[in-house]
């Protein structure tokens, strides 16, 4: 069905994961290696998500690795998907990313979250503080963090004389030379809450399909329902991030993502731990409540050949009319990583294989 419709935007969630056997510097050479592949191969952007107290991703410090894939890549748009918000001061935020929008101008997006990407243990010692930040507060986090990448805190305001550097200021001081474009926000969010903002606000929305399937479609019908236009989208704009790994053949495809599944499942009941090999999730003995749990999970995951991905993945852009497909390959090694990112391409003609 996909070769007669027009085939979606497709984009790259990195979670630089680490395989047993496998160390974290490994991870991130190749999450260089998958952004320069994203980019030569017409992947709109790469986003790279925030976790914590988790073995298995090095993916702690968002800001970092982007600085760093900047470096290696040229045109594609580079994010956070997400930054968690609550974690950190918005000021902090807006330095860092507006640090990286000196650093790649114009390629600069900001994702941002509001889960802890960890447990409460881990939020607290994040945050120097116990108090869990609620719902409540995220709207005006969300506020202070974009008057100050605006730097247009009204007059009288306490953080009025605070300025985000590099930012909007370095263009207002005499002799000050300040580019007008700034990192763009996104909300993400898996329930109703951050749709139901994105719309009221204007701002692209990304789901979090991959765990919450469940509740895309009535969320993305309530970012729509909810949306109205701002100065930064005339129309509401909708990614979801999708679970999908190719390979060569199909029971390849299943030993990889039935890696990735016992690696949930161990974050899942608190045994946090490393990609385990694909020999090491075959040999596992799964209780029967285990079981229920993969399959549950594997059935969430668009996986195969590469044309049986590219099935999968246009009718899920068909079922929920989502306006970009980001995609997360879960499995061991970073090879296999990369060879499902080169196969779904050429699955869809993208770029160029040289």
């Amino acid at each position: 069905m996909g070769n007669e419709t027009t085939p979606p935007t497709l984009s790259v969630l990195d979670l630089a994961q680490v395989g047993s056997g496998l160390t974290a510097s490994d991870a991130l050479r190749a999450s260089v290696e998958l952004a320069r592949l994203a980019e030569g191969r017409g992947f709109r952007r790469y986003w790279v998500a925030e976790h914590h107290s988790m073995p298995g991703v090095a993916s702690s410090s968002p800001a970092v690795i982007l600085a760093h894939i900047a470096a290696h890549t040229d045109r594609i748009r580079l994010g956070s998907g997400g930054v968690m918000l609550p974690n950190h001061a918005p000021l902090v935020i807006a330095e860092q990313f507006g640090t990286l929008e000196a650093l790649a101008p114009g390629r600069i997006d900001l994702g941002l979250g509001r889960a802890p990407g960890t447990d409460g243990a881990t939020a607290a010692a994040l945050r120097r503080s116990d108090r869990a930040e609620g719902a409540d507060d995220f709207p005006q986090q969300l506020a202070e963090l974009t008057r100050f990448l605006d730097d247009d805190f009204p007059d009288g305001h306490p953080y009025g004389r605070i300025h985000a550097v590099p930012g909007p200021i370095q263009g207002s001081v005499p002799g000050g030379v300040q580019s007008s474009a700034r990192p763009a926000i996104w909300l993400l969010g898996s329930s109703g809450f951050s749709a139901r903002l994105a719309g009221a606000l204007g701002l692209p929305f990304a789901f979090a399909h991959h765990f919450s399937a469940v509740n895309t479609v009535p969320a993305l019908d309530l970012y729509r329902e909810s949306f109205r236009p701002s100065d930064v989208l005339a129309e509401p704009y909708a990614l979801i991030g999708v679970s999908a790994l190719a390979a060569d053949e199909e029971k390849d495809a299943r030993r990889q993502v039935l890696s990735g599944a016992l690696a949930m499942l161990r974050l899942r009941t608190g045994r946090p731990g490393l990609i385990p090999s694909p020999e090491e999730a075959e040999a596992y003995e799964f209780s029967p409540a285990e079981q229920d749990f993969v399959e549950s999970w594997m059935a969430n995951v668009v996986h195969g050949t590469p044309d049986a991905v590219r099935e999968g993945l246009d009718a899920l852009a068909a079922r929920t009319g989502a306006d970009e497909l980001m995609l997360t390959a879960n499995g061991h090694t970073p090879q296999a990583r990369l060879r499902s990112y080169e196969l779904i391409a050429d699955a869809y003609g993208l770029g160029s294989a040289g």
